[in-house]
């Protein structure tokens, strides 16, 4: 069945546009708690935390009415990373985990995201049961049977010491001068704890959320704060996650990005060298080609995706492999977590730094970059690129020109009303031009169908 609510990584939009009102919220909870709470011999258990966004208050009691009329205790974790969340509803034994966030997007955007009992993604039977109950009529269950709240005890403690479970216990990061950029969002307070009690000498920028500056000129999808603060404090290397902390992406000693690409390639070949890799790497579509093209030389397999983790995830599941990820840092270590974790993918590059005694510089240099640009392009409503012959006839064009010296995707985002325009291609200059071309096509024939 096609969904009318959940998109490829929850629910998500701009707070105060449907689905993102209080009413539907409210009504979400109630019928989330509906299926939660099917089969449950006493109450059911759901746990709930949010990222650092002003809405999130709002967001947080219209699920909780929800889920109470509906016969469902709940545990508030307050702002807590996303993969936190899915950490601590397995551990706690809950029937589900609710993260309120919309991740990397502006402030005035929200979502809903949730997690089963094993600290995955709902599987799409349960996000159809969801969605039909949905449209039943919403009713409340006996007071005596109403679901209470709770606040989680030291959920951010329980959270620190698991990221620290993750690193080599003969390792440390003694001496290590590192600059934490939190995004002004969930991992505000964590993240700095778990490097500095591994011995980090940490420096934490954009650690002072308001409600509003989440993602603001900070984090992985705006890292120029932090290649200048590394530059400025001489750092050995910085490291920026997103505003609900499941994406990362690091900055060498240079002021230079190691995007998530790069990281999978220092991550795997350390594997591989050390007989841990099992299996190939999954990407996705929007991987760069001198990815691929090293792991390759190294005869380790790989495969891309359809961009979103919800594709990375299905596509390690299939090949039964454990390491795989986005470019914008959202990576996959199913061996140490059931989700993407931006502070726990950083530690696993941080033990290779700490292993070889090279620098994050030294680490990258084994994979070349194919110039690429991305260019996205925003629009008023969606609509369908491959019906659109002026879109067509223009890839076409970049297609044949490019031939077997690059790469071409084109699509829509999952959780923004944008077109990605991406190319790649050995000639810097030819993938400029042929981006800037191909994204105007796109904005002219999405202006002519608004």
């Amino acid at each position: 069945m096609s969904k009318k609510y959940f998109g490829t990584d929850g629910i998500r939009g701009r707070m105060g546009d449907e689905p993102i009102t209080p009413q539907t919220v409210l009504k979400l909870g109630w019928a989330a708690g509906r299926v939660f709470a099917k089969g449950n011999t006493d109450h059911a258990k759901v746990l709930i935390g949010k990222d650092t966004r002003v809405s999130g208050y709002l967001l947080e009691s219209a699920l909780e009415a929800g889920l109470s009329a509906a016969g469902v205790d709940i545990r508030l974790l307050g702002p807590m990373p996303t993969p936190a969340i899915a950490y601590l509803t397995r551990t706690a034994r809950a029937s589900a985990g609710i993260v309120i966030s919309a991740s990397h997007n502006p402030f005035e955007d929200n979502g809903i995201k949730f997690f089963s009992a094993e600290g995955t993604k709902l599987p799409d039977e349960v996000e159809n049961a969801i969605e039909l109950a949905m449209h039943e009529p919403m009713t409340t269950v006996g007071s005596a049977q109403l679901g209470k709240v709770k606040r989680y005890p030291d959920a951010a403690g329980r959270y620190i010491e698991f990221c620290k479970s993750t690193f080599p216990h003969r390792l440390n990061l003694d001496g290590l001068k590192v600059v934490v950029d939190c995004a002004n969002g969930a991992a505000y307070q964590v993240a700095p704890l778990v490097f500095s009690e591994l011995g980090a000498n940490v420096i934490p920028i954009a650690n002072t959320p308001d409600g509003f500056n989440i993602n603001h000129e900070c984090g992985s999808t705006s890292p120029g704060q932090l290649q200048k603060a590394v530059l400025a404090e001489q750092a050995d290397l910085g490291i920026a996650l997103d505003g609900d902390g499941d994406r990362v992406v690091l900055v060498d000693h240079r002021g230079e990005v190691v995007d998530g690409d790069q990281m999978l390639y220092i991550i795997a070949t350390s594997r591989l060298a050390s007989g841990r890799l099992h299996g190939g790497v999954v990407g996705t579509l929007m991987s760069n080609l001198g990815l691929e093209q090293a792991l390759m030389a190294q005869k380790v397999s790989f495969r891309r995706a359809n961009v979103g983790d919800r594709y990375v995830m299905a596509m390690l599941q299939q090949e039964g492999w454990e390491l795989g990820g986005e470019t914008s840092g959202h990576l996959l270590c199913l061996d140490k977590s059931t989700t993407g974790d931006g502070i726990v993918a950083a530690l696993e590059v941080l033990a290779v730094v700490r292993q070889t005694g090279k620098s994050l510089a030294e680490l990258k240099a084994g994979m070349q970059i194919f110039p690429q640009t991305m260019i996205n392009v925003r629009m008023s409503r969606r609509f369908d690129l491959k019906a659109s012959a002026p879109v067509q006839k223009a890839l076409g064009e970049v297609e044949a020109e490019l031939a077997a010296n690059g790469r071409v995707v084109l699509r829509a985002s999952g959780t923004e009303p944008v077109v990605r325009v991406m190319i790649e291609g050995r000639d810097p200059a030819q993938v400029a031009r042929l981006g800037q071309q191909l994204a105007d096509t796109v904005k002219r024939a999405a202006e002519a169908a608004a």
